[in-house]
């Protein structure tokens, strides 16, 4: 395999390549398994993943990814120190930069990177490339390419990588405040050009990859522009860092500690009045600055000139669940396999049975299995509306966006530790790549905004101005009031979010008067319940339109079967409601654990048709143990000779 150097102020150890396994009666040393041939697929399998993938986009949005991840130096690599796998992330992100024709047409199309992140995050150690690249082709890249007024920059460096950009918004004591920040870029007359400065020790940026560990990097770094003393809000700086020598003067980096899930060389930074030239200001028509200092803006609020400065944040959401969705799937992916193929003492003597033959097994599967469909399509549904909107729609739908990310990174965190635990102790070894996935879904959901904060903004944002989610002939469907009808579900789920919406309401104008946040404290929790229904419901109308879109008839009867499993499970918990509001009758309160057994059983025997439409390549699966019939010799290969200890002698 080819290494990619990559010159660095502070030289790291060389990355051990993809690990190799010892001879053995089953191989050469350096064997993994016959890469199995993929099989022809049933008509069914090919119309679920052109639903999956995007239908005639599938190969520009997702081929070249697919493709990349296929690769040797993809693969496992046992033993890195933290140094190494974040020097890997580095490499694998030159393998991406690679691949592009144009490193801009990357930053500027939601689609391909969101795609990129979808199947960057199943790999060992993708988090880290995910990170690096909604970084640097995202936030870096994205941010200087939405902000083209006034002369145009040579992009050069960076579209080839021979600089990596980097992102430094967040402080230490700024989060999910971060229009708060403290730290200043002052206008300076004296030479047209700026001070760039961290005020004090709550003002260090917390987080980004600044280290030398990447070769020379170059940053967008978020700062409050004065100008002769007074406050025009924040905005972005272009700010070198670093070059093949080090870190520049007045720059200071420190390394963090080690974060678990995404092998990244996270960083404390902080300057000490460093000159920025005129041109490092990022300037649009929500701030300009005349070289005589004048400041011209079409936006009012300081805040607001804040999230158009940020705007890149929103395609970062996309990115996260993009991640998010690849690793749910993975995970759950393997975790079929697995159960397909570990066999277990059965009821009598002598009998062996796969564990996928027992329900307790297999229904928690399906059930993941269902939720994962439905946030594909929801991903898909919201990446098409973010790609294709119209300025006046921008705000409805930064904040689907943002609902989203939210309903989906936490989908994940389940999934993926569902999908772990079915594998049991096997799937705590890191090279089973179940180990991984939770740790950096935690990642997710704490990236571009912690999802409870972004939900609760939404939540503000819709107490009143969003209608609740029954559709105009709700009536007409509710008069069926068959529990097998996925349209009728669909209502069920859309009247939940209308009583939790009007609940709130009344919350809200029972709260103490005079007290904003007595008022909002009394509604927010019933306001977040209304959002996580609303996210809900957008799902299972995102899951309805694929099925409608199923060109193979049994497609088309499997993913509408799998789409009624997903809402009978969203409805459960608001059953209670549903009753008392005369949504539904007692009998058929009664009925639902009944009806969602019956869907269960009858899905269990489709379970490799829904994990084959996922589409993982062959020699990803090929190098995950737990994924084969021969698992228990793959697992025990792992094992070099020289590694064994003589016991009892």
């Amino acid at each position: 395999m080819t290494v990619l150097t990559i010159t660095t102020a502070s030289p790291v150890e060389a990355v051990p390549p993809a690990c190799h396994r010892p001879a053995g009666p089953h191989g050469p040393a350096d064997a993994r398994g016959p890469v199995p041939a993929p099989a022809a697929q049933s008509p069914t399998v090919t119309d679920l993943v052109r639903l999956l993938f995007e239908g005639d986009d599938r190969r520009r949005v997702h081929g070249m990814w697919r493709e990349l991840i296929a690769d040797e130096s993809f693969r496992h690599r046992e033993g890195l120190s933290p140094a190494e796998q974040a020097a890997l992330s580095y490499e694998r992100l030159h393998a991406v930069n690679r691949r592009l024709e144009h490193a801009e047409d990357l930053a500027t199309d939601p689609r391909l990177l969101a795609g990129l992140h979808e199947w960057a995050a199943i790999v060992h150690g993708g988090g880290g490339l995910c990170t690096l690249a909604s970084i640097h082709y995202n936030l870096f890249l994205g941010s200087l390419l939405d902000h083209e007024d006034g002369p145009a920059r040579d992009l050069t460096e960076f579209t080839t990588l021979r600089r990596t950009g980097t992102f430094l918004c967040t402080e230490l004591a700024h989060g999910n405040d971060a229009w708060a920040l403290q730290t200043t870029a002052e206008f300076d007359r004296s030479t047209g050009g700026f001070v760039l400065h961290t005020p004090h020790a709550g003002a260090q940026k917390f987080m980004p990859n600044t280290s030398p560990t990447g070769g020379p990097k170059s940053a967008v770094v978020a700062a409050r522009l004065l100008v002769d003393g007074e406050d025009q809000g924040v905005f972005l700086f272009l700010t070198p860092l670093s070059d093949a020598q080090g870190t520049l003067p007045g720059i200071r980096v420190r390394r963090l500690p080690y974060r678990a899930g995404a092998p990244v060389d996270h960083c404390l930074t902080a300057f000490d009045h460093v000159p920025l030239p005129r041109s490092a200001l990022l300037e649009a028509e929500h701030g300009r600055l005349t070289d005589d200092g004048a400041f011209t803006s079409s936006l009012g609020n300081r805040r607001k000139r804040f999230l158009q400065s940020i705007g890149r944040v929103t395609a970062g959401k996309l990115c996260m669940s993009g991640a998010a969705v690849g690793a749910s799937r993975a995970a759950l992916a393997i975790a079929v396999h697995y159960a397909q193929h570990r066999r277990i003492s059965g009821p009598r003597a002598g009998e062996q049975v796969p564990l996928h033959a027992h329900r307790t097994h297999h229904s928690r599967l399906l059930h993941g299995l269902a939720t994962a469909y439905a946030m594909t399509f929801l991903h898909r549904a919201v990446t098409a509306r973010w790609a294709d909107h119209a300025p006046g729609e921008r705000a409805e739908v930064e904040r689907l966006v943002a609902i989203a990310k939210g309903w989906i990174t936490w989908q994940a965190r389940s999934l993926t530790i569902e999908a772990r635990e079915r594998c049991g102790a096997h799937a705590l070894f890191s090279v089973n790549g179940l180990a991984d996935y939770p740790q950096y879904t935690e990642g997710t959901i704490t990236a571009e905004g912690d999802n409870l904060v972004v939900w609760v903004k939404a939540a503000s944002e819709m107490l009143f101005g969003h209608r609740g989610g029954a559709s105009t002939d709700a009536a007409a469907v509710a008069a069926r009031r068959d529990l097998t009808d996925t349209a009728f579900l669909r209502e069920l789920l859309g009247h939940a979010e209308s009583l939790w919406q009007a609940r709130a309401r009344k919350a809200l104008r029972n709260g103490p008067a005079g007290d904003p946040l007595g008022r909002w404290n009394a509604a927010s929790s019933s306001a977040l319940r209304m959002v996580e229904a609303h996210a809900r419901l957008q799902a299972a109308d995102a899951f309805v339109q694929a099925v409608e879109r199923a060109a193979d008839p049994s497609a088309r009867a499997l993913l509408d079967q799998l789409c009624r499993l997903f809402l009978l499970a969203q409805l459960g918990e608001y059953s209670g409601d549903l009753l008392a509001a005369g949504h539904l009758t007692a009998a058929q309160v009664l009925d639902l654990p009944g009806v969602t057994e019956e869907t269960v059983e009858a899905l269990a025997p489709r379970m490799t048709a829904l994990v084959d439409a996922f589409d993982l390549p062959p020699e990803f699966l090929a190098s995950i143990p737990l994924a084969g019939a021969s698992h228990l010799d793959e697992f025990n290969r792992l094992i070099p000779e020289s590694d064994e200890e003589t016991v009892g002698v």
